[in-house]
């Protein structure tokens, strides 16, 4: 049996690979400049919503709002924040 060893140098050349595959997804599925994008991050999120760092949270942790976490980042389908707009689930 053969075993690799794995560097640290290894590990972050693979994080970044990784998180180049990720951008490329993410740009395919949004192009610049078409319009309205897809993916909103917690900060724009918390502006359309007119809501605090902690409402967004719970909003979370509910399983109200679904989201993603990519790295260190949480990703939000704008749709799923333009159906909160609309049925006024948030109490912000």
């Amino acid at each position: 049996m053969v075993f690799d060893i794995l560097t640290k140098e290894d590990l972050q050349q693979f994080k970044k690979e990784l998180f180049e595959e990720i951008r490329q997804v993410l740009r395919r599925e949004n192009p610049v400049g078409s319009g309205d994008k897809e993916w909103l991050r917690s900060r724009e999120v918390r502006k359309k919503l007119d809501i605090s760092p902690g409402t967004l949270q719970n909003l979370r942790i509910t399983g109200i709002l679904p989201f993603k976490k990519i790295g260190g980042s949480m990703y939000y389908r704008s749709s799923d924040v333009d159906k909160m707009m609309e049925g006024g689930n948030s109490n912000g």
